[in-house]
């Protein structure tokens, strides 16, 4: 028999719109989330800020997002506690907030998800510690999930994105790209060294809105820009997806254990190869030689530019699609829900005549 369809109520931070009208990665998942669901017969709910777009409906307490004081608990409280009020009659609720899960707790909310989009570190660590005894605790990748193992984590789901919305590009824009945050965890400066040492144009999209992405863009990037690196600033919709498509490979010199690279599988399903260090989630998500490379060092990022002829576009995207779709995504979660549901439903003794 068919299971029946649910309603899943998808609460969003406070910080930005969903969809993102630039940079966001939580709330570009939420979005991709929400479409998957829908897509897969289910009705969904969304609490996030006024300026959301997502076809689905939505329900709101801030009028724009709060991406100035992204972490503050004083913003965030309020509307968690509001976004359970509003989402109380879901079959369940999906939380992408730090601070919501606790308040579900506090509060004796049911049937409730949470997923971490950051990494297990410091304070956040012992948050998900606590959660994790208590409610499923989704990971975005095995290796954020294993830089924690006392976290019970219920699962590992990762990201998937609508093919649809991604076009096929060509590649033929004579340029590799960077996409992304201007900050050295990123690894921008990193990206400048391995294209001019390997002699291709690169072309720098990244959000620097924040007094210490531009600070970092004033004092190590700028120095750097000429007629082979070019800086085109936060870039979003068809002018993001152009980029995609037209670069030659994604450089992806990540300086930190990032637990899931967002911008790894949308390049992917421009049938565009990443080229990517060795940290965090990369080798979960880059098929070695298939979909790009993964590199170690600035020497061997070089190398691999070299290589990229290797790499057949229509074979990167075949193998996004196999992977990284937002139908996977919410087929998964779907799963992570019936599996909450069921482990929640009281346990019937049935009692025979005989006994």
């Amino acid at each position: 028999m068919k299971p029946r369809s649910l309603s899943v109520g998808l609460l969003a931070p406070p910080w930005v719109a969903v969809p993102p009208q630039g940079y966001g990665g939580t709330e570009s998942v939420v979005s991709e989330l929400a479409r998957g669901l829908v897509a897969a017969g289910h009705d969904v709910m969304l609490y996030a800020t006024g300026d959301s777009t997502a076809p689905v409906p939505i329900l709101y307490a801030l009028d724009t997002g709060a991406w100035d004081r992204v972490g503050d608990g004083v913003v965030e409280l309020p509307h968690v506690m509001q976004g359970y009020e509003a989402l109380a009659g879901c079959d369940v609720v999906h939380d992408h907030t730090l601070l919501g899960p606790a308040w579900a707790l506090a509060c004796g909310y049911e049937r409730v998800v949470t997923t971490c989009h950051g990494p297990f570190a410091g304070e956040t660590r012992a948050i998900y510690r606590r959660y994790g005894k208590r409610l499923p605790v989704i990971a975005i990748s095995q290796n954020q999930a294993a830089s924690a193992p006392e976290i019970a984590v219920d699962r590992v789901i990762h990201h998937g994105i609508d093919p649809d919305r991604y076009p096929m590009g060509r590649g033929d824009g004579g340029y590799l790209l960077f996409l992304g945050r201007m900050t050295p965890d990123k690894g921008v400066r990193e990206a400048v060294a391995i294209a001019r040492a390997a002699g291709q144009q690169l072309v720098i999209a990244a959000k620097a809105r924040e007094a210490a992405e531009q600070r970092y863009f004033a004092e190590e990037i700028e120095p750097l820009l000429d007629d082979g690196v070019h800086f085109v600033g936060e870039v979003a919709g068809e002018i993001k997806l152009a980029l995609l498509g037209g670069a030659t490979a994604l450089l992806n010199p990540i300086q930190w254990s990032e637990p899931f690279g967002l911008v790894m599988i949308e390049a992917m399903a421009c049938g565009t190869p990443v080229i990517a260090y060795n940290r965090g989630s990369v080798p979960e998500i880059i098929d070695e030689g298939l979909t790009g490379f993964i590199v170690e060092d600035e020497i061997s990022a070089v190398a691999a530019v070299g290589r990229l002829p290797q790499v057949n576009r229509g074979a990167v995207r075949k193998q996004f699609e196999a992977r990284f779709t937002a139908r996977r995504m919410a087929l998964d979660y779907l799963a992570a829900y019936r599996g909450m549901m069921e482990a929640a439903e009281p346990r019937i003794k049935l009692v025979s005549s005989a006994e």
